[in-house]
């Protein structure tokens, strides 16, 4: 497979926004409830346990298939772990994510397919963070707490996971476009008024 349809495919795969899918298959509009978020954690607020868990998989599944279809682009000669079109396939799942094609362009923060594509290429470490999303967010109760927290430490595991050079400047544009995305959760938290989940 070319290296150029990997990375339009990967974008397409991140085009589909599972959380304005479940939230339809309820009779919700995603983008009219709660934060207005098509993310796992405004469903988790609106629907529940079981559909956001839908959403999390889906948009972790999107960052998993995008990393592997650019692996094997590249010819599958290394660890995913150093393959800089793994995470380049993965930054562009993301940008598919946050900009759906399939809705509008109005999408979410990135950070589950994010983990998707961490868990293709440092899974090791992708079982850490997430080990450290679920205590944050039980401590504090406030997703983006959680989700930032990792952020700040998904650079320096993947790292020691062996992600190294070019491939690690795309991890890092990954994570520097969620913590992007995140602009308006780091006003709410200055402000004291972002909401919390259920936890």
């Amino acid at each position: 497979m070319p290296t150029w349809l990997a990375l339009i495919g990967a974008y397409f795969i991140g085009s589909l926004d599972f959380a304005v899918v479940v939230a339809r298959a309820h009779g919700v509009d995603i983008h009219s409830v709660g934060s207005g978020n098509p993310g796992a954690s405004n469903v988790l607020r609106t629907l529940g346990r079981g559909p956001a868990t839908m959403v999390l998989l889906g948009d972790a599944l999107k960052g998993v298939i995008s990393a592997a279809i650019g692996w094997l682009a590249a010819g599958a000669g290394v660890s995913p772990a150093a393959e800089p079109i793994a995470y380049a396939a993965g930054f562009v799942a993301v940008v598919g994510h946050t900009f759906p094609a399939f809705h509008r362009f109005r999408g979410g923060k990135g950070v589950a397919t994010g983990a998707g594509v961490m868990f293709f290429t440092v899974p090791l470490a992708a079982l850490v963070l997430a080990g450290v999303w679920l205590v944050v967010a039980k401590l504090f109760k406030v997703a983006s707490v959680a989700s930032l927290t990792v952020v700040v430490l998904a650079l320096p595991l993947a790292w020691w996971r062996g992600t190294e050079g070019v491939a690690l400047w795309w991890w890092s544009a990954i994570l520097v476009l969620v913590i992007i995305r995140h602009a308006p959760n780091i006003r709410r938290m200055i402000s004291g008024s972002e909401e919390q989940v259920p936890t």
